[in-house]
């Protein structure tokens, strides 16, 4: 048997909604007099008993949060509901499920989120607009009102990898229109290039080579913005350091790469071609090399604790252009987290970090 259960913050406490309130606003223009926020549980496999007391230490906060069972109370106002996709991590499902089972020393029960708005003083066609904001396809959908009848999911098995026929033989018209209708992350250029390598292999591919060829031709894997070739620069800025900076290095790029039609200009270079001329001028005999291009080390003699220590300076860029435009705010925040996270990985402190982002023009209206 499903419990249903629906926590909202008090007033004074429903920051959450607040701010989502204001970003409609800011974002969308739509001025809601009062927003609501209704976190559903739906579990499955726990006892009464055991529910009540999930529902005062797991579930929700006495202090701070009204508790509903079943049925949300009477609300007015447009009602938008959102859920993860199936397949997607939730992480506040999880969270809950393994608390419970901590709780009550039993199997860990079936648990299923949805997060439901409430949205007072707005419009049938701006509540459709609000939906499409807060609801990121990618990872989400519309909830239903209905309650399943059971939580557990079964998935059928999965088909042999399907081939993409005649895909070797597809005009350019026909390859575009493949391309568009698969949302790839590489372009149709990018698309023309795989098929021409799969034309000398004398077969079509499968739909799954072509997805995993595609998920590491995306800039979070290939850092595709950072090698894209740089044929004309216009630098807008002032500063005369910015316009010599970028004379100097296009100085060091001739020097180095003189006769070698396989190298080009573009922002992965310029990012490691100071480490290259420090290497050429011999003052970087201490670089601890890899195939790596995105990461360097240098090994030190550092005084710690008035002793000598052999240590590892180490260097990382990092990009995430792919899944900055999929999903901004934490599409972002894993660029940070990315650059720190490798260097953790290797048992380095972090002592430095610098973000760079570029954008579009952010004041545009949303439609845009």
């Amino acid at each position: 048997m499903i419990k249903r259960l629906f926590v909202e913050k008090t007033e004074g406490n429903d920051a959450s909604a607040q701010k989502v309130k204001s970003d409609v606003f800011a974002v969308l223009g739509i001025k809601s007099s009062r927003v609501r926020i209704f976190l559903r549980y739906d579990v499955e496999g726990l006892g009464s008993d055991d529910f009540e007391r999930a529902v005062k230490t797991v579930f929700s906060e006495p202090p701070v949060d009204r508790v509903y069972y079943e049925e949300m109370p009477a609300v007015t106002g447009e009602i938008v509901m959102q859920e993860y996709l199936p397949g997607q991590y939730d992480q506040r499902a999880d969270s809950a499920a393994q608390c419970v089972q901590m709780l009550t020393l039993k199997a860990r029960p079936l648990i299923r989120c949805a997060t439901v708005y409430v949205f007072e003083g707005v419009t049938p066609q701006e509540r459709d607009r609000i939906e499409s904001f807060l609801i990121n396809p990618v990872e989400a959908r519309p909830a239903s009102a209905a309650k399943p009848q059971t939580l557990s999911e079964a998935y059928p098995a999965p088909e042999p990898p399907k081939m993409i026929e005649g895909f070797v033989e597809f005009d350019e018209a026909a390859l575009a229109a493949y391309h568009q209708k698969m949302g790839f992350a590489m372009s149709l250029a990018d698309l023309a290039f795989v098929q021409a390598h799969f034309r000398s292999q004398l077969r079509n591919p499968t739909e799954t080579e072509l997805k995993v060829i595609d998920t590491y031709w995306s800039d979070h894997c290939r850092h595709t913005t950072f090698l894209t070739h740089l044929n004309t620069v216009k630098i807008k800025s002032e500063n005369p350091a910015v316009q010599k900076a970028y004379e100097n290095y296009l100085a060091l790029f001739n020097a180095h790469y003189n006769g070698r039609p396989d190298k080009y200009a573009c922002l992965m270079d310029m990012a490691t071609m100071g480490a290259r001329e420090l290497k050429k001028q011999g003052k970087l005999d201490n670089l601890d090399e890899s195939e790596e291009i995105n990461a360097c080390s240098i090994k030190v003699d550092a005084e710690i604790d008035g002793k000598i220590e052999p240590w590892l300076v180490m260097y990382k860029n990092e990009t995430h252009n792919h899944p900055t435009e999929i999903e901004p705010f934490g599409g972002a925040a894993t660029c940070l987290g990315g650059a720190i996270r490798d260097p953790l990985s290797g048992r380095s402190y972090v002592y430095q970090a610098m973000r760079v982002t570029g954008a579009a023009d952010v004041t545009e209206p949303y439609e845009k």
